[in-house]
């Protein structure tokens, strides 16, 4: 059985995008992007939203041929490119790249993916997330949480139900204040 991790930047009020989707915000030090990379290239499957996948793929496909780019950007994009995608979304009618749609029973899905042998996914995307977490597919989080207080903007999570026990598995910091935690989800 596969493994499913949510992580994303968070702000310290719990936000992963402040009012307007501004990212900017979260800006990762040169560190924790390089481990964003390296986590990136042993993940087998990454699950997107519709809007997530939006962001990611307006920038991410052809970021290597910047003639600016950093040398942790071409690898990062790369790494993704290579990666496996699958996008949730009932409004998109394709996509391109490593990527394929699937505008049914999400829940579904991620669910069949998860019964499969191989290499950990990925879930990104507050919404999509959301629905994995209540459907208790989630196996680990993972939160880097900027030093920032948003006081508003796209919540980490949605309402849940019912209370999610986790374990913490571990703790890292790294420059600009940002403490990285994760946590496995208790069975």
């Amino acid at each position: 059985m596969r493994t499913l991790s949510y992580g994303m930047n968070v702000s310290l009020d719990g936000f992963i995008a402040a009012p307007g989707d501004d990212l900017s915000w979260g800006v990762p030090s040169d560190e924790l992007f390089g481990w964003w990379s390296d986590r990136i290239a042993t993940t087998g499957t990454a699950l997107y939203g519709r809007r997530l996948w939006q962001t990611m793929n307006a920038h991410w496909p052809t970021a290597d041929q910047d003639p600016d780019a950093s040398p942790a950007d071409v690898q990062f994009a790369q790494r993704w490119r290579a990666m496996s995608k699958v996008v949730f979304s009932s409004t998109l009618t394709e996509v391109e790249g490593n990527a394929r749609l699937v505008s049914g029973d999400a829940i579904a899905e991620i669910s069949r993916l998860k019964e499969q042998d191989g290499p950990p996914m990925e879930i990104g995307g507050a919404t999509l997330a959301g629905h994995a977490v209540r459907a208790g597919l989630v196996d680990e989080f993972v939160v880097a949480t900027v030093p920032v207080i948003l006081g508003g903007g796209t919540p980490f999570l949605s309402v849940l139900e019912r209370w999610v026990t986790l374990t913490l598995s571990e703790v890292r910091t790294f420059p600009g204040g940002v403490v990285l935690t994760r946590y496995e989800t208790v069975r």
